[in-house]
Order: structure tokens, then C-alpha cells, then sequence
């Protein structure tokens, strides 16, 4: 790596900064992975000017892959990349073992960091989650990212956050519990060195006027937003200078878009508890804005045609694609 394990937490805040959007998956329909549209869909992400992607997760389906698949996932993923972005993968495995050899493996293919989600199975209590994120801690150098939400079964609890946090090669959270009041209670409670992302674009005004380190990691709005992304960067530009009202303006006029998102994605998954179905609709989602979606793996199933023509004719009315 290129940081030490005490300098993690410092190369982090550095470096982790932006826009770390979480990428669809694009497959055929009879499961392969579509490399060639892979690769095209990482050439328009560092044209549109993502400052990273974090692979490997739930809307990826990476959880729905062999393991020989996951790894060549992996590796074609960090040859398309070829150093022009930052990557970052998302280990989901329940073992220890599994995902410290995952670790391992991508670090040798030029990954910076792994958002680590606490075990589905077993390892339930604070002890046993703290003791799973030690092991690794141990074993490897690489920064680790924590996801902190219910769809792993345990959501983090606050004191164990706390103990976590003081690990030195964990260097961030994922807030993902959908209560902007636990993001509020950690950013007051947790170390300063310790970022933690609120992942919804609708709090990222909020966080640029607070002064927080700006830091979108693994979520996907930026890329969803499609010809809507330049008002983001509007908004932003418009607040880091220091023009609060005409930023707020330009944030405001999103409300609608940022609405349809939520619905879409954010409130099916608070309903279902499961990313499965509920972003399933993203596969036409990215054919529709010029990226490429693909197919999903069975057994998800994939949005049914009368489906696909209603989510166009939405997009196009809100001016997203």
C-alpha cells in the first residue's frame, strides 16, 4: 500500500474525497459479464468525472457471483480502470477468511481501500463484529470503509462504532441506517479523522454549508442523475466559493429529480430490506441515459417491458436522460 497502517486514517482523508460512485453490473441475458460494456461504462465514468468507483457490492449483484467470477470481475475492472480513477471494493463475505484472501487479492491488483460489511450471518454481537474487523485489521494494511445499515442484519451500534473507529486502518463509514439523525450523532461523537457519508444527494447541501469534508461514497446518484449531474457540480461549485443562496437556488431546482430517485431506489429498498428487487430498475435506468445496464442474474428478475417504457418516458419528463 501506499500508506502505512498509522497513516490510514491521514491518507484517507486526503485522498477519499468526491464523488465514489457504486456501479451497476452490466450482464447478458444468459449471465456472462458484459466486458465489453463494462469497460465502456468505466470510460463514461472518468469522463463524466467521477473521482472513483467502489465495486463489488449489492447493486453490482457481486453477492449473486462465484468467487472465480469474482475475481475476474476484479480484474478486468482494474485493467479498464488502468490508474485513470480510484477503486475500491465492497467485501460482503460472512468469513473472515474469505474476505481477508479478497483483500489480499485486489490489493495486488491496484485497489486502495475495501468497504467491509459487517457479517449477514453469525457475529452478531458487538464483541464478535469487533473481533471479525480485528482479524482483518491484523492481516492486512489495506483501509477498510464500514456500511452502516440494516440490510446486514446488525445495523453498527453507537459505542461500537466508537471502538471501531479507533482501529487504525478503519478510516470511514458508510451511513446507511436512512436516519439522518444517526449521521448527525456520530459526526459529533466520533473522531475527527473518521469520515463518515451520508450517501443521499438530498443531504449533500446540508453537508457543504456544515463544512464537512465532501466525500459521496458508494452510492450512485451522481451517475443516476444523468444530464442532471452538471447541477450537482453547479450546486457544489456554487457552495465551495462560498455563494450559499444562489447554491441553495441551483440545489433546490433538483428536488423533483432527487425525489424520483428516492423513490425509485432508496424507499423500495427501506420497504423490502433487500437491494435485489428494488434495484433492479437501474439496469434500464443506465441503458436509458447512455450507460450500459445490461441484464440482471437470476433468480432477480428483470423489469418487465411495460416497466422499462414508463421508466424512459419518466426520466426523459424529468430531464435525466
Amino acid at each position: 500500500m501506499e500508506y502505512s497502517r498509522s497513516e490510514a486514517k491521514q491518507w484517507a482523508q486526503k485522498n477519499l474525497r468526491g464523488f465514489y460512485d457504486a456501479p451497476l453490473t452490466p450482464f447478458t441475458k444468459d449471465g456472462q459479464l458484459d466486458e465489453p460494456g463494462l469497460r465502456d461504462n468505466i470510460d463514461q465514468f472518468v469522463e463524466m468525472g467521477l473521482d472513483g468507483i467502489v465495486v463489488g457490492g449489492f447493486i453490482a449483484e457481486a453477492w449473486n457471483l462465484t468467487l472465480s467470477e469474482w475475481y475476474h470481475y476484479h480484474e478486468v475492472i482494474a485493467d479498464a480502470v488502468d490508474g485513470r480513477i480510484d477503486i475500491s471494493t465492497i467485501i460482503l463475505d460472512p468469513s473472515a477468511r474469505q474476505a481477508l484472501e479478497k483483500m489480499q487479492a485486489v490489493e495486488k491488483m491496484g485497489y486502495r481501500s475495501a468497504e467491509v460489511m459487517n457479517p449477514a450471518v453469525q457475529l452478531k454481537s458487538d464483541n464478535e463484529i469487533y473481533s471479525f474487523y480485528k482479524y482483518l485489521a491484523d492481516r492486512t494494511d489495506m483501509a477498510m470503509i464500514l456500511y452502516r445499515t440494516a440490510v446486514s442484519g446488525t445495523v453498527l451500534s453507537f459505542e461500537l462504532m466508537q471502538r471501531l473507529s479507533d482501529i487504525d486502518t478503519i478510516v470511514g463509514v458508510k451511513q446507511g441506517s436512512l436516519k439522518r439523525s444517526d449521521t448527525v450523532k456520530l459526526r459529533r461523537e466520533i473522531r475527527d479523522d473518521f469520515f463518515i457519508s451520508e450517501p443521499i444527494e438530498q443531504y449533500f447541501y446540508d453537508d457543504l454549508r456544515a463544512g464537512y469534508p465532501f466525500i459521496q461514497w458508494a452510492a450512485y446518484h451522481f451517475t443516476t442523475y444523468g444530464k442532471k449531474r452538471g447541477v450537482i457540480l453547479e450546486y457544489k461549485a456554487l457552495a465551495e466559493a462560498g455563494k450559499w443562496d444562489e447554491a441553495y437556488q441551483v440545489w433546490n431546482s433538483l428536488r423533483d429529480v432527487a425525489g424520483f430517485v428516492e423513490d425509485m431506489t432508496i424507499w423500495e429498498l427501506a420497504k423490502t430490506g433487500t437491494y435485489a428487487s428494488a434495484f433492479a430498475i437501474l439496469k434500464p435506468w443506465y441503458d436509458a441515459i447512455g450507460l450500459n445496464g445490461g441484464y440482471t442474474l437470476a433468480p432477480v428478475e428483470d423489469v418487465s417491458p411495460e416497466r422499462r417504457e414508463w421508466l424512459v418516458d419518466q426520466l426523459k419528463s424529468f430531464g435525466i436522460a
